[in-house]
Order: C-alpha cells, then structure tokens, then sequence
C-alpha cells in the first residue's frame, strides 16, 4: 500500500467509501499501487493498467486498456470518443451499488490482458504543421533548428495547440507563448507529465 493513496482518498473526501472499496479490491489482486499523474495507479510488471480517480459528480476505475475489456455489462465508456483508443471508465456516483465480484471480474481480465501482453497500439495522426507556425519556422531559422530537434510527440502538441484557437487573435498570442518554449525544448504539457 502506497501512503500517497491514503492522502489522496482523503482529500477526495466526497468519495472516501466508495473509492476505499475499489482500492481494497485493486489491492487483493497482484497489483503494485503507485501514484502517476497524481493519481492512483495500478501496475503490473510496472505497466499501468488501472487507476481511480475522483471528480466533482462521479469517481471511477480507469483501465488503461480497457477498450480490450468484454464489458459484457456496458458499464465502461469512453472519456474522449475519437481522442482515446484504449482507455476506458468505470464512473461510479453517490448512488452507484458497487458489486465487488463484477468490478473484480473485469480488474482479473484486465490483468490477464496485460500479462499476455495484449495491447491497443496507438494510431499515429500525422505532424500537420498550421500555416501560422508554418512561416514562423520559416522566417526563424534558430526556431526552425529548434522545432526540428524536438521529438514527434512535442511537435504534435505545439501544432495541435495553434490548431485548435478558433480566433487569428488567440493563435497569435499561442504562437507567441510556444516561442520559448520550443527554444529551450519544453514540452506544452512537460509539467503535467512529470507529476
């Protein structure tokens, strides 16, 4: 048992029975708890496969790979439709029964996947790079060199964060903020990530 988890429980008091009751189950099985991201974690072999969380309606159990999962009971979905390919929820809210047995059956057949070694791999997008960043690369050679030694996942997020601004306005002031940080080679979510 990770301490870590006992304080994040507590903070989320809104939930504490509920999510006290899936760690207990988490924690019957072969699974070592960590905390990633801030949250929860449950691994095998030091691979993630499940986490809880808790919100401001709802807390739950997250599978990592979840899209692999029978869910013969249609309890899992998807947080992001069309963004997340393997992960899947379990929301659980006040008035949520918890049938221990039926949550236990889906963490053994996550951990059965995870053992065999069955994964959902992850469709690559293409880099499309926006028009904007696009002539800033090219009218800026040190940022252009810098850009270029990022890796493919930082390049995406810097595209994809100039992308999505719907306004020429906010695309500028996004271009502007992403200017030092491709410069020193940080990452748009480096802090996210290395909590």
């Amino acid at each position: 048992m990770d301490p870590r988890v006992d304080a994040y429980i507590a903070k989320h008091n809104n939930f504490t029975e509920i999510l006290t009751t899936i760690r207990e189950i988490l924690l019957s099985t072969e699974f070592e708890e960590t905390i990633k991201w801030g949250m929860p974690t449950y691994t095998i072999g030091k691979k993630n496969v499940a986490g809880i969380g808790s919100f401001k309606s709802h807390c739950g159990i997250w599978f990592f790979q979840g899209g692999l999962l029978k869910d013969t009971r249609k309890v899992l979905s998807n947080a992001q439709e069309g963004k997340t390919q393997a992960m899947r929820q379990w929301r659980f809210t006040h008035d949520s029964k918890i049938d221990k047995n039926l949550i236990l059956s889906y963490i053994n057949e996550a951990i059965d996947n995870q053992k065999k070694g069955i994964r959902i791999k992850p469709i690559k997008k293409p880099l499309i790079i926006p028009p904007e960043l696009a002539v800033l690369l090219h009218d800026n050679k040190v940022l252009s060199i810098s850009f270029e030694a990022l890796t493919l996942s930082k390049k995406r997020e810097f595209a994809d964060y100039v992308t999505e601004a719907k306004r020429e306005a906010t695309k500028a002031k996004r271009l502007e903020k992403i200017i030092p940080m491709i410069l020193n080679n940080i990452g748009l979510h480096d802090n996210y990530k290395n909590c």
